[in-house]
């Protein structure tokens, strides 16, 4: 790629700012290892993880049930299970925020139907944000 067409990318990519809908950081968690936080007051209704590249790809639960444990447990840890399939990120290596909400039957995040994220009620500054998980997806089974 030319110098003028990368420092045009460049521009097009960086013209908002990296901060801007960013309300949540991860910090560890009393729930459940690590989880995700409001670093500032979140409204009730407000749209998570803007800019979160998000996609997911869906394979079926056959394919990885005999994979080495630890790679297992990335689909038990950062996957939707739906009627014998599991979503996941594109690649594992590029966890975003959204993957490590923690699970609560009292939550104040829900999922929607495109698996983006909303604030069910308004979010305190330094409240863990949390979502059922049962709403949008199946129990983690390797059973067939």
């Amino acid at each position: 790629m030319k110098k003028e067409t990368m420092k045009k990318e460049t521009r097009k990519r960086t013209s908002e700012p990296p901060h801007k809908g960013v309300y949540t950081r991860l910090r560890p968690s009393e729930t459940h290892g690590v989880g995700v936080f409001a670093i500032r007051r979140i409204p009730k209704g407000t749209s998570l993880f803007y800019g979160d590249p998000g996609g997911m790809v869906w394979i079926k639960r056959s394919k990885i049930r005999r994979l080495p444990a630890e790679l297992r447990r990335f689909y038990e840890d950062f996957a939707v299970w739906r009627n014998g399939r599991v979503g996941c990120p594109r690649n594992f290596n590029r966890l975003t925020m959204a993957w490590y909400l923690n699970e609560s039957k009292q939550p104040n995040v829900r999922c929607t139907e495109a698996f983006d994220f909303v604030a069910l009620r308004a979010i305190k500054e330094g409240e863990e944000l949390t979502v059922d998980y049962s709403t949008f997806s199946d129990p983690a089974v390797w059973r067939e």
